[in-house]
């Protein structure tokens, strides 16, 4: 059973919010798909277990030796990539127009490190995460990748907790394909709103079963209500209300669960949260 957190935007608290529902379910395997900006595996002590190079996209080549100068590949860049006939590897989409005009065959594509995936063990868990190169941009294939590492470290009667990335791109529907339930995280502003439709739309293009939370949802109640008036109408669980809680900045910096903090009137909603979603997923299996 895979259970994957999502956001329309950054911010919303996702990751507290992956992260505390992790702890109350104790034997999870977690993935980290926000490679963006990875956060998940900073509230935990572990161990890296296994450390891979992904690579997730091809760059060109000009072998100096061959190039006769014509410059046909500069003119055939769409992105610019090629000055004076130099590829910035930074802006090369290696889209493999550059080998197609040169006339001598000058120009090859090569596969370009994207990224380091790890496996990193955490008690008797893991977390399958990644580092992305400076300059890399977050793909569906590196999403998979990391699904499928997890995928090797748990059991079917295992929940996997997936931080997926924020909006709906590529790497979310990477994080989405295939995942049994999609925890969608959204906040009491028009903007949250508006940012929870799509979410909601593309989770239903992938028929994946689509439970609502409302975080911060006590600094504009008014807001809050046309969410759950929204969440009625399209017939979806809105499984929690977290309250605005400044106990949730403390955990941050501290690097903690906020789970670990007993007076926390998040932790205890996120709590309740997590029986209802549990109930959820005892129905589905």
């Amino acid at each position: 059973m895979e259970l994957v957190v999502l956001s329309g935007k950054g911010g919303t608290g996702k990751t507290t919010i992956a992260t505390a529902l992790s702890e109350f379910a104790k034997d999870v395997v977690r993935v980290d798909c926000d490679v963006e900006a990875s956060n998940f595996y900073l509230f935990y002590d572990g161990k890296d277990i296994k450390k891979e190079d992904f690579y997730g996209g091809k760059v060109a080549y000009i072998d100096e030796d061959k190039c006769i100068k014509c410059a046909r590949c500069e003119e055939a860049c769409n992105f610019d990539a090629i000055t004076n006939l130099i590829v910035d590897p930074f802006v090369c989409e290696g889209c493999n127009a550059c080998t197609l005009v040169c006339p001598v065959d000058a120009i090859e594509l090569r596969d370009e490190k994207s990224a380091e995936v790890f496996m990193t063990e955490i008690d008797s868990s893991t977390i399958s995460r990644a580092e992305m190169e400076i300059g890399s941009d977050a793909s569906g294939k590196l999403i998979t990748y990391l699904r499928r590492n997890s995928n090797k470290f748990s059991r079917n009667e295992k929940l996997t907790i997936i931080d997926g990335s924020p909006g709906i791109g590529c790497p979310v529907i990477a994080s989405v394909t295939d995942s049994d339930i999609a925890l969608i995280v959204t906040e009491p502003t028009i903007s949250g709103l508006e940012d929870l439709k799509r979410v909601v739309g593309l989770c239903e293009h992938f028929g994946v079963i689509v439970l609502v939370c409302i975080n911060k949802y006590n600094i504009n109640e008014e807001m809050s209500k046309k969410i759950e008036d929204y969440i009625e109408e399209k017939s979806l669980e809105l499984v929690g209300k977290i309250p605005y809680d400044e106990m949730v900045m403390k955990s941050i910096n501290e690097l903690k669960p906020i789970n670990y903090y007993d007076e926390s009137i998040a932790k205890k909603a996120i709590e309740k949260m997590w029986l209802n979603i549990k109930e959820l997923i005892f129905e589905e299996v």
